[in-house]
């Protein structure tokens, strides 16, 4: 038994913030049920390359442990057959434009009429009022409005998204954070309930101290490059081949890092006493320290520096990621059987529950796999 073992749901989403939210939601445990359009399916499935034999590997990296079928919305024999559907099932997730679900008579107003435990998600770009509400919008766009883009990237350099969707994964684990809180207040009442929420709400809050910094200290965060506006030093320095990650978040730490540089005067110069000081003194200490580190490699700076107990690591390509024998010792690359692809390899769920233990419930589906399957067993 999994954690969610015995749940349904009965998934609308497409692209990546849905299909985050009920990948999670299936590692725990939950049926899903992907509804996708006849003949394209999820938007996803047509973004590469690179595609394996004709399989999108961005639709293989969200899509997990789901069960696809195909449902025309636009007729109304589709729009009665999701409803039926939905009768049967304890979520419906869905990320269409404000007022498209009920428009084709599957807002939550709708099926709860039939299901009163019915939870019920929608997310949307923007919010389902304010002057935005029928904008489209992707990860990206809501990035720029909602200020990530413009504390990303280098000081006097282009804005800078994120290189992958951050913002579509945040906006998936707080869904399925509401979902899991949703269902288990369904077990005190006995009802449902209906959860909004949007990529510019979840971006919000992500903003954490560059909002704060505003909101309260009235201070407009600009991009750090690879810095921290508040900590030094805390960034990627050049080293003789590659670049490395050092954190030292603390006074103790940053005396350690001086010795282990050979830098011990450092930690003993006024300008660098406090964090604040060298804060202050950002551009003298961290040029000295690039100095310092461009006369070893990388993987020599990485085992003085964290045998040392400071935070350090390398600044991998992904092809490093994978080779690295702590990715490698963490089991999550897991292994699976495609219908058409054979044994394909997906990073798997980072979570771990003692008593009701992840499962990853078989690969991504085809495109409409699951219909007669599913219809049949709800006829």
């Amino acid at each position: 038994m999994s954690a969610l073992s015995g749940i349904r749901v009965l998934d609308f989403t497409r692209v990546v913030s849905g299909p985050y939210c009920t990948m999670l939601l299936s590692d725990l445990g939950a049926e899903i049920v992907k509804v996708e359009r006849p003949g394209s399916g999820d938007d996803s499935r047509a973004f590469g390359p690179p595609f394996v034999k004709g399989e999108s590997a961005y639709f293989l990296s969200l899509n997990r442990g789901k069960k696809s079928i195909v449902i025309d919305l636009a007729t109304p024999g589709g729009r009665q057959t999701a409803r039926r559907l939905a009768r049967k099932f304890d979520v419906v997730i869905e990320n269409y434009r404000v007022g498209y679900m009920a428009g084709v008579g599957l807002d939550y107003e709708s099926l709860a009429a039939d299901n009163e435990r019915l939870v019920y998600c929608s997310m949307t770009a923007f919010g389902e009022t304010g002057p935005y509400r029928d904008r489209a919008g992707y990860d990206v766009m809501v990035s720029a409005l909602g200020g990530m883009m413009g504390i990303t990237g280098m000081p006097d350099g282009p804005p800078t998204k994120t290189g992958v969707a951050l913002l579509d994964v945040a906006t998936g684990l707080h869904a399925a954070t509401a979902i899991c809180a949703a269902l288990y207040e369904r077990e005190r009442s006995g009802k449902g309930q209906r959860i909004e929420l949007s990529l510019l709400g979840v971006q919000l809050s992500a903003l954490i101290n560059a909002a704060s910094a505003y909101l309260v200290g009235g201070q407009v965060m600009g991009p750090q490059g690879n810095a921290h506006d508040a900590i030094v030093p805390y960034r990627a320095f050049r080293a003789a081949d590659g670049y490395i990650l050092v954190g030292a978040a603390n006074d103790s730490m940053f005396k350690r890092l001086c010795d282990v540089l050979g830098l011990a005067e450092l930690a003993h110069d006024p300008r660098f006493a406090s964090n604040a000081d060298r804060v202050a003194h950002r551009e003298e200490l961290e040029r000295v320290i690039e100095e310092r580190l461009a006369a070893a490699t990388v993987s020599e700076w990485v085992g003085t520096i964290s045998a040392a107990g400071v935070a350090v690591a390398p600044v991998n390509t992904i092809r490093q990621v994978f080779a690295d024998p702590q990715v490698v010792a963490s089991g999550q690359i897991a292994t699976f059987d495609h219908k058409t692809l054979g044994e394909i390899r997906l990073v798997g769920s980072p979570l771990h529950l003692s008593r009701t233990p992840v499962h990853h419930h078989g690969a991504p589906p085809l495109l409409g796999e699951h219909t007669e399957e599913i219809l049949a067993e709800e006829d």
